[in-house]
């Protein structure tokens, strides 16, 4: 730094910080809110620090890359993760997993939202990203590279402005001509003048073309490309998000008051059931599906190439569907889908498959007369005796929320005597559907049956004098019940209509609607279970509470109170399928050594070129202390002290003889601490090695090894008589370990 002109050190920074601030203001339309703002000027800021601080201090690449890193989290936390640091400054390790995680998966995410995109999550990491590292690169290739080469820093810029431009909009608020226009004439003056290709001939020439190019990219581009912009994020389909839609099972009692066929199924085999939804995740007010981002999860749709892999395993159908009365966007589909085919090439585009569900959703949404076919595996359902003491699968769902107390108090009352997660499942399925009353509630006169699965809704199913319902409720109160006993379950709406003829179509009503309960098992995936009463057990008006008319000869006890389910006794009582507690002390490992994994990862990558200039350098010695000819032996210790003075910053001369370098070695250290034991030191080893060298004879081994032994105690005295950040910063120089001509003292043959 102190070999360039302040005035050209200035002139560097303000091209090319000034030329990264224009290009990165179109970010601020994309996000939105003035928390853009301040994220693109503290990275721009921050990261022309550190490339001049470095610069100054003449820091080695691998420590500047070291600092942006540190930067980039202890900064980041607060401007582009607040959510993951305490009190919203104070990085946690949560701050560098989201951090890293946001380095590599922000761009899709900030490409596929519609602007402005917010600054949710991890969506601010892109820009953050974008400005300090841009900055960091482009003002230290400007400072410390030599001649020509510092004008590299001109492509920072415009790389930079090629990013923004993907993630940009169609109109964004600096006009891509004016970007163009400044980068062109800024970047390439300042460029030709680093290289020292600046002259006044080529100055005129080079902005006769600039204007020739301008004048035809404004004139001819509208004419060839037509004024439209081609913006990426418009030729991008937006991934399925199920917040966007209420939850399938609510429209429960909807489906049921249509009278006109929903569609029509041909190929359906007999007893096999149609999917359209599959929820996993309860908030206390619905169930729905899930987008927490994870394999597993029922809210992740995926575009589908012909083929979808499967592992299913069962009998294979072909099932043609066709689109009358059914609206939304779910699209029913059969079994595990393999291959779908469908006749709107404008419908197809936006077919997205879930494939831990197999559910399917068109993205447009269906319509009247659409007609696919979807391919699929349909597997067996097992018995119980068949699936057995199988354990419950080990997946992952996502956690519920705002389930009434009544829930796991009858589940585990319910299931007592239940010794398998099969038996569990069962037992609360029978239970609801013996114990339980159907009803729609759409004749109120003979009972009261609310639609809804809400908390409320559920604490009245299980906990009221009466127990009526119909799919919507059984099927989410069994979902939940096996849920509080620890197996994984979602719930299922769909059809099950009545078989047609072999080859005959089907026609799907709204009577069709129904809602399940599906269990996973280890070997046997998800089986569904059925825990709605039968359309016919009503209740009667008979089974209604009646006041008792007492006899006027005999006393009538008082009635007896309601009973109340009592909690079984948790070690005794309550079925466990797994240890809760070990469960959760392993989550909690796994959850700390993964965050451990993931924090060592990228320092670990970043020390290996540290950790490889020790290992050369330890081989290097060992291999010159252990050289069977003793006088190269005597020799090698002579070169040890010359390197270790070369990573100290205080190197001798190249063509110097041993005494002549002990000189200035002596020299050199004179105003350190310890310099007069360094200069006897090093004066002494000089003579006796040119005395091993062109003495007569060899020297013995014992006198090689106390060499050496005088070696390592000057080397030790040098390391010592500097600062320990210099000394640090020796131990991972490579200066000792370049290429260099190969130093022969004066008076040698």
């Amino acid at each position: 730094m102190t070999a360039r002109p302040a005035r050209r050190a200035a002139v560097d920074l303000v091209c090319l910080v000034g030329t990264l601030a224009l290009v990165l203001v179109p970010l601020l339309e994309v996000y939105g809110g003035p928390s853009a703002l301040v994220v693109l000027v503290a990275g721009l800021l921050l990261g022309t620090a550190t490339a001049v601080v470095g610069a100054v201090r003449r820091w080695s690449a691998i420590t500047v890359v070291a600092t942006v890193v540190v930067v980039f989290v202890l900064a980041g936390g607060p401007l582009a993760a607040p959510a993951t640091t305490v009190a919203g400054v104070v990085p946690t390790p949560q701050t560098v997993l989201d951090l890293a995680r946001g380095t590599a998966s922000t761009w899709k995410q900030v490409l596929t939202l519609q602007p402005p995109v917010g600054a949710d999550g991890t969506l601010l990491v892109a820009a953050w990203f974008l400005s300090l590292v841009g900055s960091a690169v482009a003002v230290s290739v400007a400072l410390r590279a030599r001649g020509g080469a510092a004008a590299a820093g001109a492509l920072v810029p415009v790389a930079v402005a090629v990013m923004v431009i993907v993630l940009g909009t169609r109109r964004p608020t600096v006009p891509p001509v004016l970007t163009g226009l400044v980068l062109a004439v800024v970047l390439l003056p300042w460029a030709a003048w680093r290289a020292g290709l600046l002259r006044a001939r080529r100055v005129v020439a080079t902005g006769v073309l600039v204007a020739a190019a301008l004048a035809a990219g404004l004139l001819a581009a509208p004419v060839v490309a037509g004024a439209d912009r081609f913006v990426v994020r418009d030729e991008l389909v937006p991934p399925f998000d199920p917040r966007d839609y209420r939850s399938p099972l609510s429209a429960f009692r909807q489906y049921l008051k249509e009278d006109a066929p929903l569609f029509t199924v041909t190929g359906l085999p007999e007893g096999a059931r149609v999917r359209l939804a599959t929820m996993d995740r309860y908030d206390g007010v619905v169930w729905n599906v899930a987008g927490d981002g994870s394999a597993q999860a029922s809210g992740e749709f995926r575009r589908v190439g012909a083929q979808i892999e499967t592992s299913a395993r069962g009998e294979r159908v072909r099932v043609e569907f066709t689109i009358d009365e059914l609206a939304g966007v779910w699209l029913p589909t059969v079994g595990q889908a393999t291959a779908f085919d469908v006749d709107d090439a404008d419908a197809a585009d936006g077919l997205r498959f879930n494939d831990a569900t197999g559910a399917a959703v068109l993205t447009g949404g269906v319509r009247d007369g659409l007609r696919y076919t979807v391919e699929a595996v349909v597997p067996r359902v097992p018995e119980d005796g068949e699936v057995g003491r199988a354990p419950a699968s080990d997946l992952v769902q996502p956690p519920q929320a705002g389930v009434p107390d009544v829930v796991l108090v009858t589940a585990a009352d319910v299931a007592r005597d239940a010794g398998s997660p099969v038996q569990i499942s069962r037992a609360l399925a029978t239970w609801l559907a013996e114990e339980g009353y159907f009803s729609h509630g759409f004749d109120i006169s003979r009972t009261e049956s609310l639609s809804g699965h809400g908390a409320d809704r559920i604490t009245t199913l299980l906990g009221g004098d009466l127990m009526v319902g119909d799919g919507e409720q059984y099927a989410a109160a069994m979902a939940l019940m096996v849920r509080e006993m620890g197996l994984p379950a979602r719930v299922v709406l769909g059809f099950v209509p009545e078989p047609g003829g072999a080859e005959g179509p089907v026609e799907v009503t709204g009577a069709d609607v129904q809602a399940w309960v599906e269990v996973a098992f280890q070997g046997y995936g998800w089986v569904p279970f059925d825990a709605t009463p039968p359309p016919e057990q009503t209740p009667q008006q008979e089974d209604q509470e009646k006041p008792s008319e007492p006899n006027p000869q005999v006393v009538q006890p008082p009635p007896p109170p309601p009973g109340a389910v009592t909690p079984p006794d948790e070690d005794t009582e309550q079925p466990q399928t797994e240890d809760p507690d070990a469960q959760d002390d392993d989550g909690a490992l796994w959850r700390i050594l993964r965050t451990a994994g993931l924090v060592a990862l990228p320092l670990l990558v970043l020390a290996t070129p540290l950790l490889v200039v020790v290992a050369l350098k330890a081989r290097r010695r060992r291999r010159r202390s252990r050289a069977p000819d003793t006088v190269a032996r005597v020799a090698g210790g002579w070169d040890e002290v010359l390197d270790t003075a070369r990573d100290l910053r205080r190197p001798a001369g190249r063509l110097a003889t041993r005494n002549e370098s002990a000189r200035e070695l002596a020299t050199a250290f004179a105003d350190t601490p310890g310099g007069g034991v360094v200069a006897a030191r090093v004066g002494a080893l000089a003579r006796s090695a040119d005395q091993a060298v062109f003495g007569p004879g060899e020297p013995s081994r014992e006198h090689a090894t106390a060499y050496w032994a005088d070696v390592q105690e000057t080397v030790h005295a040098m390391a010592h008589s500097v600062g320990w950040r210099r000394r640090m910063r020796a131990r991972m120089s490579t200066a000792s370990l370049k290429d260099r001509r190969h130093r022969r003292p004066k008076g040698t043959s």
